[in-house]
């Protein structure tokens, strides 16, 4: 171990208790009894008090630590150097402090681990934190993260001042792939990716080597090669003479963050292109009132509805349902969409519609990719509906009372799955005034399903019963309000997509 020391520090406990006074992080530590034994100088100065002979159930009174309303007292056993004691290792916990020392109060984002003896019992507590009052008062400034403990989950390396390693951490063990037998002695040259020019590294050893705090993001290199960005912070701390002597250098690996951001940038373009594809209004034609709508239970949408122009003047009104959630499924919809309207234009029989399209999406997608899918073609001169369905959710027709005349159950397997099948049509129905078309994906009706009691078939049916007098639209926006409201015990884990076709006198 005192290979990794500076030579002018026999005992690293030196080195250590050195580097700690002189961060800009709090620093405390305690024994297995919440004794305080270490308190550093800007402990002190954050928290206004310094390590004061107190009980750990005063601490939150004598400290005045505040949970995130700033107004309820933070519980005693829940303080980030209690939690440690018990062996969790906590991290980032937010506490508002306020005494008479400190108004009108500070924010403080603390982070602890416990100190475990040599038979890996604990035996102590390590918290270490830093003011972040300007970061809660200004969304401009970035959150700055730095443990400055060997037992952080972030990576530490200390070096002198010309950038020789003389200690790491397990983090940075961690992080880099790197022993501390490899990386003592050598500089963070190792770590070099390519991704910076020279001037770069020339302003930051002009930040620190002029007694400033370096702050930014590197793409560094791990040992196995592989590239990752961290946020770091490095600090000139004083040695036993005043003069500085080190530089701390904290890490934390943001690679996931950034790349999970950029997902993100990329999910709200595709939800954006998804959402163009749905039908901005519903067409109107005499002696119909139609309307649809899709409601996505997370940033993409497996669900489809759409209107078809098809021959003879008829409508194709269509739902569908994606097998699964997320980019790949909103991409095997968009691509049925776009062969679905390219058929519908020269094809008059559904169930020959949905063979076509099978055969293309069976070569085009993996057997696990598939979809059910229901189209109905509404001929609005000769006032008849016929359809067929690739094992969709049965659909209804409803009499002019509310009541099922006709369930439109499916004719065939999903799409995608197997090529050579037919789709058959299922009867034409000829369509009465004050009749009503239901067209839905399984999200409405199976809601409420996990906790042993979905919304179900019946409930469907009578909401849209009790309310066929409204105009479509309402009774879309109505029965999805129904189904949220049935289940709120959880989140919306399935989209839901509703058509709703009502038959008017004719013209």
């Amino acid at each position: 171990m005192s290979r990794m020391m500076p030579s002018h520090f026999a005992d690293p406990t030196i080195l250590l208790q050195s580097v700690i006074q002189d961060l800009p992080e709090g620093f405390m530590f305690s024994d297995r009894n919440g004794r305080i034994l270490c308190f550093n100088a800007a402990a002190q100065r954050i928290l206004g008090l310094g390590a004061l002979a107190v009980g750990p159930d005063d601490r939150t009174r004598v400290y005045g630590c505040y949970l995130a309303d700033a107004v309820t007292p933070f519980p005693s056993d829940r303080l980030p150097l209690a939690r440690a004691l018990r062996g969790e290792v906590v991290t980032d916990v937010e506490i508002f402090v306020r005494n008479e020392h400190v108004e009108p109060g500070v924010w403080i984002s603390a982070s602890a681990a416990p100190w475990r003896g040599e038979e890996g019992n604990v035996a102590g507590g390590v918290v270490v934190f830093r003011d972040i009052t300007a970061q809660k008062r200004s969304l401009e400034d970035a959150e700055r993260l730095s443990r400055a403990v060997e037992q952080t989950a972030d990576a530490i390396l200390i070096t002198d001042m010309k950038g020789t390693i003389e200690y790491v951490n397990p983090g940075f063990e961690k992080m880099t792939g790197y022993t501390r037998e490899e990386i003592v002695g050598q500089t963070p040259r190792l770590l070099k990716s390519g991704e910076h020019d020279a001037r770069f590294y020339q302003g930051l050893w002009s930040t620190v080597l002029g007694g400033a705090v370096f702050r930014g993001t590197l793409v560094n290199r791990k040992k196995n090669g592989k590239l990752f960005h961290a946020e770091q912070t490095i600090s000139p701390v004083r040695g036993a003479d005043g003069r500085n002597a080190f530089l701390v250098s904290v890490l934390k690996d943001v690679t996931e963050r950034l790349r999970n951001e950029q997902l993100q940038v990329e999910m709200d373009v595709a939800q954006e292109v998804q959402q163009r594809l749905y039908p901005k209004s519903a067409p109107r034609l005499p002696g119909f009132d139609i309307a649809g709508a899709a409601f996505p239970a997370a940033t993409l949408c497996g669900d489809l509805f759409d209107f078809l122009p098809m021959p003879g003047d008829c409508l194709g009104l269509v739902v569908a349902d994606v097998c699964g959630h997320g980019l790949g499924p909103s991409l095997l919809m968009a691509q049925a969409r776009a062969y679905l309207r390219s058929l519908a234009l020269s094809c008059f029989d559904a169930g020959e519609l949905l063979r076509r399209l099978n055969e293309i999406l069976v070569v085009d997608s993996d057997v696990k990719d598939y979809l059910t899918l229901l189209i109905a073609r509404l001929d609005p001169r000769a006032r008849t509906l016929a359809y067929a369905s690739a094992g969709h959710s049965t659909g209804y027709l409803l009499d002019r009372g509310g009541e099922v005349r006709e369930r439109l159950q499916s004719t065939g397997i999903p799409l995608g799955m197997f090529a050579g099948r037919d789709f058959p049509s299922g009867p034409t129905f000829s369509l009465e005034p004050g009749e009503t078309v239901i067209l839905l994906t399984d999200g409405i009706t199976e809601i409420g399903e996990l906790d042993g009691n979905a919304f179900g078939e019946d409930r469907l049916l009578k909401f849209i019963k009790d309310h066929r007098h409204d105009s479509a639209s309402h009774i879309v926006q109505g029965l999805y309000g129904a189904a949220r409201t049935f289940e709120t015990k959880r989140p919306q884990t399935d989209d839901m997509t509703v058509v709703i076709c009502k038959v008017e006198a004719a013209p």
